[in-house]
Formats: structure tokens, sequence, C-alpha cells
């Protein structure tokens, strides 16, 4: 619902405030008053094209904010914050719940002319102007003089009728949605099969080419690395052999073949070991220092007997060992640029392929499958379309009737509504029916879309009928209706009041009106005042909200033209005693 309403610089209306509540809210004033302003202030802000000569007269611009408190859950809460909005939570319910409400702000400016453009904002966040017009199909719906008609679309039309017509088509409709998207699913797929299968045939020729490359190379993950070690090392063989084995000959001495006697370092550590064991006396610490050069020999002939391992292994045939490594290593190289970038996702690659490469080798099962599960599908969704055929038209006979019943009591008698289904058309995602809301206005003429041949009075009427008996199943929180009542009187114009009441039970209603009548019934008064000052050449009006006797006169002035009849006081308080009760 709106909780408040702000307005600056907008046609007559300087600056105004005013608190809304629940239920039901009028708004009265004399001719020229800027009644119509609330409602194109309500219209700026639901994203209505901006008019610059609505800017009042002197000013820069004008503003005009609301705001809104909505359900945690609200879809215009979800489009707001997911534009950046920040919505402020609040206790709807005195703590009696978990569930928080959400405060949403909208701000409009409207530059003048020749000033700066349009700008708007929700929950502190400047947004697109659209952004205001997706959050206004959720929050607010305007009915009058404008034909700002919240049930336009087809799809509109058609999701009232449905939540009219409760649970039981519900519970089809979503059954009816599983086989669709199945069917949908299976009848693109075959299709996707079908339409290419040379297409898919060379993808697998391809795919089978590339895994057997990939098998019969036989790599596994991280032997680049191993190769190029091997490389390195191969391209350094005689350097290698040629330390590892002067590096031996230090530590065990020449070999006996070599003329050159080489102090090995094994023989002179065991020499210093055997002098320190001959030292007289056997002292302690000599002893020790013996043992730690045992130790070190013992080491020291481990070192060496590795020594002469390494250089006994080194390859002998060297060169073709090296080019068979940079052979395998050249091929790993030219899988990883065609599968890569590594060996990891080389094997990755292959392991993903090889489902896709099945999937496309069964392609003649796989048809023959899915061309039965799509006959099977599509036999359900038509039988199942059939039956939301059958609830649809029950509750469109049901809805016309209760519309059209309503019409006639709003001064509408030779008025007939109709929900129309037609059947037949192929099956989509809501089913295999076109649903249109039509009226005829008097017998003998031909029922016509919403919005064509009425005037804006008999649509506001129309809608007011319709948003009544919808009311209690997917209603948007707040109805605005300008000059609803226009060219009715008397006892219609009591039954629009009623209806008005009654609509108010489930949402908040906001009406423009001259009809005392209607106007009684409302649970909020406001009123347009205006105050001309000739000499400085403007006007100003102000909204105020009336309660008791600043009530009763302003019914007295609408029932007759002043306010200082005491017969129109009398009947003014008559009709708010009979629309109390």
């Amino acid at each position: 619902m709106i909780e408040y309403l702000s307005i600056d610089s907008l046609g007559v209306i300087g600056d105004a405030t005013v608190d809304l509540d629940p239920g039901f809210t009028v708004v009265t004033g004399e001719t020229g008053a800027g009644k119509t302003m609330v409602v194109t202030a309500l219209n700026l802000l639901l994203g209505a094209r901006a008019d610059a000569g609505a800017v009042r007269h002197g000013s820069s611009h004008a503003t005009v904010e609301a705001g809104f408190r909505l359900g945690a859950d609200h879809a215009a809460v979800t489009l707001a914050e997911e534009a950046g909005a920040v919505l402020d939570e609040v206790d709807d319910d005195g703590g009696r719940s978990a569930r928080l409400a959400r405060a949403l702000v909208v701000t409009r400016t409207v530059g003048a002319a020749g000033g700066s453009r349009s700008r708007a904002s929700a929950g502190g966040r400047g947004v697109p102007v659209a952004l205001l017009g997706e959050l206004g199909q959720h929050l607010v719906a305007v009915h009058g003089q404008t034909d700002q008609l919240r049930l336009k679309s087809a799809a509109a039309q058609r999701h009232a009728l449905d939540s009219f017509a409760g649970e039981e088509l519900a519970g089809a409709l979503a059954a009816y949605r599983r086989d669709f998207e199945a069917w949908r699913a299976a009848r693109a797929e075959l299709a996707e099969i079908t339409q290419h299968e040379q297409d898919r045939a060379r993808e697998a020729e391809n795919l089978q080419r590339s895994l057997e490359e990939i098998d019969e190379a036989d790599v596994h993950e991280g032997e680049d690395e191993e190769i190029r070690t091997r490389i390195q090392r191969l391209e350094n063989i005689e350097e290698l052999r040629a330390a590892s084995l002067g590096a031996h000959a230090h530590l065990a001495g020449a070999d006996a073949a070599e003329a050159v006697d080489v102090p090995s370092a094994e023989a002179l550590v065991e020499a210093a070991r055997q002098a320190l064991l001959q030292a007289p006396g056997q002292d302690a610490e000599l002893t020790a220092l013996a043992g730690r050069l045992a130790e070190v020999g013992i080491l020291l002939a481990d070192v060496s007997a590795e020594l002469a391992g390494y250089a006994a292994g080194l390859d002998d045939d060297a060169a073709s060992d090296l080019d068979a490594a940079q052979s395998r290593l050249a091929e790993l190289n030219r899988l990883m640029r065609l599968y890569g970038p590594d060996l990891a996702d080389v094997l990755e690659w292959a392991r993903a392929h090889r489902a896709r490469l099945d999937e496309l080798q069964g392609d003649s099962g796989r048809i023959v499958e899915l061309t039965e599960q799509s006959e099977r599908l599509e036999a359900s969704v038509r039988t199942a379309a059939a039956e939301l055929t059958r609830l649809r038209t029950a509750a469109a006979e049901e809805l016309s009737a209760q519309v059209t019943e309503e019409l006639h009591a709003l001064s509408m008698p030779d008025a007939t509504f109709h929900a129309s289904v037609t059947p037949g058309g192929e099956p989509g995602p809501h089913g295999a029916d076109e649903v249109a809301l039509l009226l005829q206005p008097h017998a003998g003429s031909a029922p016509r879309p919403l919005g064509k041949g009425a005037s804006g009075g008999e649509l506001s009427r129309v809608m007011l009928a319709l948003e009544v008996v919808l009311a209690a199943t997917d209603p948007v929180p707040t109805f605005v209706f300008d000059e609803v009542d226009a060219g009715v009187g008397g006892e219609a114009a009591v039954q629009i009041g009623r209806r008005l009441a009654r609509l108010a039970q489930h949402v908040q209603v906001i009406v423009v009106t001259h009809l005392p009548q209607v106007a009684a019934y409302a649970d909020r008064h406001l009123k347009v005042t205006k105050d001309s000052d000739s000499d400085a050449g403007f006007t100003t009006s102000d909204v105020q909200v009336l309660e008791g006797e600043a009530r009763v006169e302003e019914l007295a002035r609408m029932l007759a033209g002043r306010a200082g009849s005491g017969s129109a006081r009398d009947h003014a308080r008559e009709l708010l005693e009979a629309s109390h009760a």
C-alpha cells in the first residue's frame, strides 16, 4: 500500500504531503482545484511520460514522492533490490511474525520546459524511468479517463481469469506445464538431432579421430616435465660423467690401470683414524674422535659407491636417447596446443568429449526414443489442455455473470460483460486457449475488447465491477479510480460507493470523485483546496484531511454547491450514517 504521497510544484499544487491509510480514501474539491494532480503525481511515479508543462509556473522542476509498504516476498521488492534500491525493514504486525515488511520510497523529478531532464529513483538509488513502469505494474492500478487499463494485455486477462478460477485450475495448469516443458524439450532435442544430422556425423568423426590420437599417444599427467628433465640431462651427459668420475677418483683413488697416483680421501681419513688409535694410554677424547672418523669413512664410502653407480648409469647411447625424448616432447606439445594448455587439460578434454562421442554415436537409437516420448507427451499435453479449456470456460461463465450483475448496479443496465475462452490453438506454456475480456455496451451491439467503445467513465465502472469480483484473487496492493462516477448519480452513485468500499476490504483504494454519495463511503476524506491571488498572479492548491464537521461541510458543498445550507448538511449526515451502516 501507499503510506504517503508528497507533491512539490506540480500543476497548481505548490507543496503538499498527505498520509494515506489502508482502505478507502476519497479525494474531492472544486473543479479546477487540482484533484487530478493527485492522479498525475501517481502516474509519474508509475513511469508515465513526463510533461514539462505540468511543472508549476515559476518553478524549475516538480517532484513527487511516495512511500510504499510491501510484503517481503512482493514482486516489486525483488525488482527494486535487483536495481540496487535500499529498502528498510518495518514491523508490520507488532512482532507477531518473523517476516518483516519492506518500505520502498520512489521519487520522480520533472524539469520545466528547457530545464533539467526527468529523473527517477527507487530506494535512494537512481533508476531508469522504465523501471518505475515495471514496479508500477505490481504496485498500483490506475483506472480513469486516461484509459490506463490494468488488464489491457491478453496475458493479464488470462491470468485474471485463471486466478478467479481458483485452486482446481491452478493444479491442472501446474500439471499441464510439467508435461508441456517435457514435450518441448523432447521436440527440441529431436529437431536438433534430425535437422543437423550431417553436422553431428562430421562432429562424431572429428571427435573419434581426436580421441584415437590422444589414446595412441598414451600420455599421463606431468609427463612433459619428466621429459624436459631427461632432455636436460642427456644434453649434458659428458660433463655429468666427467664430474662424477672425477669426484669418485678423489674419494676412492685412481683406477689401478692409471699411472697417476691420486691420493684417496677414504685412505687419508682411515690413516688419520689409525693415527688416533695408536696413541698411547687409550685417551677417551681421542678414542671418540677416532669413532667419528670411522663414521666419516663410512659416509665417504657410500658417496663414492653412489658416484660410481651414477657414472655407470649414464647412457652410452645418449644421442639416440636425446632424439627420442625430443620427439616425444614435440608430440606432447602438439597435443597441448590442440587440447591443452597442459597435459591435465588434454586428459580432461578426452574425458569430457568421450561422453559427447557416445551421445553422437547413439543418434539412431535416440531418435526412435525421442519420437516415442514426444508422441506420448503430446497426447498428455493435449488432454491436459482440453481440461484447462473446460475449467476456464466454466470460470468464464461465472465471471461474466458476476461482472454483468455489478455493471447493472453501476448504472449500466444494458451492458453485458463477456469473458471469452477460444480453444483449439497450438498448445503453449499456458494451454491452448485464447482468453479475452469483452464488453457489450447494450443489447444488439457486438462485444468489443475492454477500452474500445466505452467512455472513460464507463470504462472506469467496468474496471470497478471487474476488480470488485476479482478482489480476493490476485490484486495489486493499491487501486486508483479517477472520475469512476462520471455521468451517474442517485442510486447508481450509492452503488458505486458501496462497491468501492467492498473492494477496499481487500486492497487500498483511492478515488477522485465529484459525487457525495461516493465520498460518504470513504474511510478517509482528502480535500484539494484552491487559493487564488489575482494581485500576485498565481493560484495555489493544498490537500487537507477532513474529519467530523469539516467532512460534513464538504459533502454539503458537493450536494448543494455551498456548505452553509442546513438541509444540505442534514443530507450529508444522513449519507454518512447510511454508508457507515
